[in-house]
């Protein structure tokens, strides 16, 4: 199962990385910004099944995990003005960072997986995945607000 598992997350990562790779080339909105962790947030249905809810300790642990990783996110995401609209920067370091994540993730699940039953640990590695993505995406609605109000004035 964790095997299983750990093939899925990297075919998903691909997948990911094909997708930013591809977004990049379009402008951005508030919406392509937000939908994101609100969609994802349906995954929280989980833990009304008793074999993916945590222990308080293991919810801070995951979440703490994630806030630390979504500073890398952060520091590698970025806008720029070309025709008069805003995309997101193409980042080398956001697709290491991407991949270095997720070689984290499968080291840690395999670790982990030892120790701690494959419900808890889903449920540890979605909070870390919502932990990180939050603050990340909340991060780039408010550079992309910031952005947009200074281009919309200089256009007055």
């Amino acid at each position: 199962m964790v095997y299983l598992s750990s093939a899925l997350a990297i075919l998903m990562a691909i997948f990911a990385l094909f997708i930013r790779m591809k977004a990049a080339k379009r402008p951005v909105n508030a919406k392509k910004i937000i939908l994101p962790p609100v969609f994802m947030s349906t995954g929280a249905l989980m833990f009304l099944f008793p074999v993916f809810r945590l222990t308080a300790m293991e919810v801070l642990e995951a979440v703490t995990v994630g806030l630390l990783f979504s500073i890398l996110l952060i520091k590698t995401s970025n806008f720029e003005i070309k025709d008069d609209q805003i995309f997101l920067k193409r980042s080398r370091a956001f697709v290491i960072i991407l991949i270095g994540l997720l070689i984290i993730r499968i080291i840690a699940k395999l670790i982990l997986s030892t120790t701690i039953d494959v419900g808890e640990l889903s449920g540890m590695f979605f909070l870390l995945a919502f932990a990180m993505i939050v603050p990340w995406r909340v991060s780039m609605f408010l550079q992309y607000q910031k952005l947009k109000q200074s281009f919309n004035n200089g256009l007055k």
